[in-house]
Order: C-alpha cells, then structure tokens, then sequence
C-alpha cells in the first residue's frame, strides 16, 4: 500500500481503526433517511483501495462524474471528522470544552445570556484545572461580550474581576508562547542540523538561547512555563553535547509530569517525548541501570487504555521504545541478540508508514543499520544505510555525514578495495561541505585512504597509532557524537587486539557494572 499518498481522503479512512469505521456508518444512517448514501458507498470503494487511484474510483461509482466526486469527497471527509468528533470527545479535555462553548455561543445568539454563563462559568473551571489557558482566551471574550452588550444582574461585580482575569491570562500566554517557541526552534535547529559541529555552532546556539530566553522565565512556577523552559535547557544541552545538562533537564521534564500526575493525560504526547528524551541521556551517559528503570517505565505506561486507544499515542510510543531497545543492544554489545527486534520493527513501520515522519524513519534505519554492522552482517547493514544516502529530504546532516562514514567502514571490513578510495575522497567530500568533519572523523578517512598501500604486517601497528591519536579525544565535546553514532574506539579496539567489536563493548558493559557493583 502505498501510504504516502497525497490524497487526504484516502489517508483519513486509512487511518481508522474498525470501531471508528463502525462508528461512523452507524453515525451517517442514523442522520439519513436513505440506506444507500452515495458517500457510504464512496467510503466503501476508497476503503477497499491498496492505493489511491482516482479513474478506478470512478469506475466502481457508476454514474458519478469526476466534478461530482470531488464534492463527495469533500462531504465524506466532513462527516467522517463530524463522527471522529462525537467518538473521541469523552477522551478529549479539548474537544469537551470547545464543546461546551459552542453550546454556550449557541445559547448566546438565541439570547439565553444567564444560561450561556452558566456554561462559560463551568466551562471556566474546567479549563482552569487543566491549565488550559488559551481556552480561557475565549471564554473570557464571550463573557466581556455577553456583558458589554446586555445588562446582567452580576455586571457590576464581574466588570473589574473579567478585566483581572483577561490580563493574567494574556501575561500567561505571551510567557508561554515565547518558551514554547524558544523550545521548537531549538528542535528545529537540531533536526535540520544535528549537534553543533564546533565552536561556531556553539556560539550561535548560545547566542539564541540569551536572546530570546524571557528575562523572567526562571520566576514562572505554571505547570507550561516550566515544560516549556526545561524542553528549552534539553535541546539546548544535547545541541551541545553537554549530555549531563541534557540528562538533568530530562529528568526535570519527567519529575514535572510526576509532580502533576493529571497532566500526564492532558499532555500525554508531551509525557512521551520527554521519556524518549530520558533515555536517551540514559544512553548517551552510558547509566545502564537508570537506563533499564526508565525503558520499564516506558514500556509499562505504553500498555495504558490512554495510550493504546489513541493512535497518535501509540505510535510514537512504538518509535522509541523501538528505538531505546536498539540502543540498548548498542551500548551492551549485544547486537546479534537485538537483530529479532528487525521483522517486528519493520513491519510496524510499515502499518504506520502514514503516520510516521521522515526523520523517525532515517534514525530507526540508521538504528537498525548499526545492529547489522556491530554483528558483522555488513552487507544488510549497506542495504540500510543506502535507505539514508538515498533519501530526498534535507533532514540531518550529521546523520547523512555518519551514514557515509559507516558506508565506508563496512565496505572496507567487506575488503572491497577497489572502491574504497574513490568512496572514501566522496565521503570526505560530503561532509567538508556540510562542515561535518572533525579531528576523529579526519584520522579515520585519512587511514582509510593510505590503508590499502600499507601491507598486511604493518596494518596493525597503524591502527594501533590511530588509536592512540584518537582515544584522548573520547573526552573532548565536539568530538563525543562520532561515539554516540559509532562508537569508533570499540572499532578500532576490535582490529587491533582481534576480537569482535560486539566482545570489545560487552566487555566494557561488564566491567561498568563490576564498577557500579563494588
């Protein structure tokens, strides 16, 4: 099935679960007299559809024209949100409130004002609790309406208690808006580009963080100004590869929701992400134990009503839980182990191939990649990386960088030395022009490029003098993330004492814990 299909329809009731399906035939008969709904039988054709094909469609609607098709589709796709909508609003706090102001605005024009504020009042609270305050935005304004245009018998009493109101509310959402857009630029900085590469790009992200974090933001004790402020500190932190600061306001994101229990199901999207984040500071910090503790956590709230019945929920639960148990194979050395994750792993990213953005299906392939290539499978590990190299969208530079690099790698641990040197004056190439290169990433080339003309007896000795080279920089920020997409000194450890790499990082698993443990 082709799920990237453009056609929005088509999407939409691809999407739908068979309750919702359910649902919404019983919904459009119970509004319509006839039995045999165009749109129903629309719904029908484009139901049984792999793909999206608009004459196919046209032949299975006889006497429908292709003008006519387009209003229907246009109907359908109306009713089936109108449906979606009764269906979902008892789990929705939005949805119920915006219900309850459509009837107070009804209740308005039919000129029924106490009745419409009662509803407002109520509506009021509930969002109060829930801190949803752009809400409130609105039900303050139908308020000031309601009593700027008709004398009621509270106006004077409410007049200066309304104003109060609408102030605080608007300094709460100009703090909120300003944090919020803080943290998504600094997510947009990193998805497009990756950590910073060197002192440059750390400047500049310092250098916005001071412009545009509000001067105020450490004094605001709400629940959003907080979220928003740590979200802020933890991209700002692993754009940096400062991956203590990032693991510190992880845990101040989760420790929030912990303290707040209710706004885990109001902001449960927020929740998940945060999780995510937490375990990969867990992984980046190599805190094997807290990194088992948080995964159970994860993997325990992914069995929840609240996140198995919403679609959204689910899938983005499926990514990084799908992600952290790769991970964890990776810092344990354990990769032939994690290969059985690959089937179910596919196959769900295929199921929710709509659903799932590019970026989480270039680091799952990466991911995936990685497994094959610590086990020694490099030619299945090419086939993955070549999903990345092929890939049209402009997403993550470091990712495309790493994806050549360990393209190289596993082409010469598979001896083909023929194209080694031309690929390796290309990968080069690339990631000069991203300005992707470090000292690390220099070495490693270098060696590649010289590795073919050096025989087989004085082979060790070099690798020997890379590692060397290289192994004081483990330490040094800028260079950390060739550690945390390959870990290189494990890779050379491996050729240089002749073991598999798989048994040089399990080793250093275990003697992490031998540490941990005396």
């Amino acid at each position: 099935m082709s799920n990237r299909s453009p056609d929005i329809l088509f999407q939409l009731i691809k999407s739908l679960e068979k309750s919702e399906k359910r649902h919404f035939k019983l919904y459009i008969k119970r509004s319509s007299a006839k039995e045999d709904l165009k749109i129903i039988q629309l719904f029908d054709a484009v139901d049984k559809l792999k793909e999206y094909d608009e004459k196919l469609l046209l032949k299975k609607l006889p006497g429908t024209e292709k003008r006519q098709l387009y209003n229907l589709k246009t109907h359908l796709y109306k009713e089936i949100l109108a449906s979606l909508r009764l269906l979902k609003s008892a789990d929705s706090i939005d949805l119920q409130l915006n219900e309850q102001f459509d009837y107070a605005h009804i209740l308005y024009k039919k000129g029924l004002f106490m009745q419409s504020l009662r509803i407002l009042d109520k509506a009021k609270e509930t969002a109060k609790y829930h801190q949803k305050f752009n809400f409130l935005t609105l039900v303050i304004a139908l308020e000031k309406r309601i009593e700027s245009l008709h004398i009621t018998r509270g106006m004077l009493d409410r007049v200066e208690q309304l104003s109060a109101e609408a102030n605080e509310v608007s300094n709460h959402i100009d703090t909120v808006s300003r944090l919020s857009n803080l943290a998504l630029q600094l997510y947009s900085w990193f998805i497009k580009h990756g950590h910073a590469r060197n002192e440059k790009d750390e400047m500049r992200v310092i250098q916005f963080m001071q412009d545009h974090l509000p001067p105020n933001a450490w004094k605001q004790t709400g629940f959003y100004e907080r979220l928003y402020l740590y979200q802020s500190y933890t991209w700002y932190a692993f754009i940096r590869q400062d991956f203590l600061l990032y693991y510190r306001y992880s845990q101040k994101w989760i420790d929030l929701f912990q303290s707040q229990p209710l706004m885990i199901r109001v902001e449960t999207g927020h929740y998940i992400k945060g999780l995510h984040n937490l375990l990969n500071a867990h992984f980046d910090l190599r805190n094997f134990q807290k990194f088992d503790i948080t995964l159970k956590q994860f993997e325990e709230f992914s069995t929840t009503d609240r996140v198995v019945e919403n679609d959204n929920f689910r899938i983005q639960a499926f990514i990084y839980i799908a992600s952290a148990k790769i991970n964890r194979h990776s810092m344990m050395g354990t990769f032939k182990e994690g290969l059985p994750l690959v089937p179910g792993i596919e196959e769900k990213m295929n199921d929710y191939a709509l659903f799932i953005d590019n970026h989480r299906i270039l680091v799952l392939n990466y991911k995936i990649a990685m497994l094959y290539f610590g086990s020694g499978d490099y030619a299945t590990c090419l086939d993955y990386l070549q999903k990345i190299i092929n890939d049209p969208t402009d997403l993550r530079d470091d990712l495309q960088s790493y994806a050549r690099l360990v393209h190289l790698l596993a082409h010469y641990e598979l001896g083909n030395t023929d194209i080694i040197e031309s690929l390796a004056r290309s990968v080069y190439r690339y990631m000069s022009k991203k300005e992707n290169l470090t000292v690390i990433e220099e070495e490693i080339l270098k060696f590649l490029r010289n590795s073919f003309d050096v025989s087989p007896k004085k082979i060790k000795p070099e690798l020997e003098k890379l590692l060397s080279k290289i192994k004081h920089l483990e330490k040094n920020r800028f260079e950390t993330r060739a550690f945390a997409y390959l870990d290189i000194i494990s890779w050379l450890e491996s050729k240089v004492y002749e073991k598999p790499m798989s048994v040089i990082i399990y080793n250093k698993y275990l003697a992490s814990k031998k540490r941990l443990y005396h």
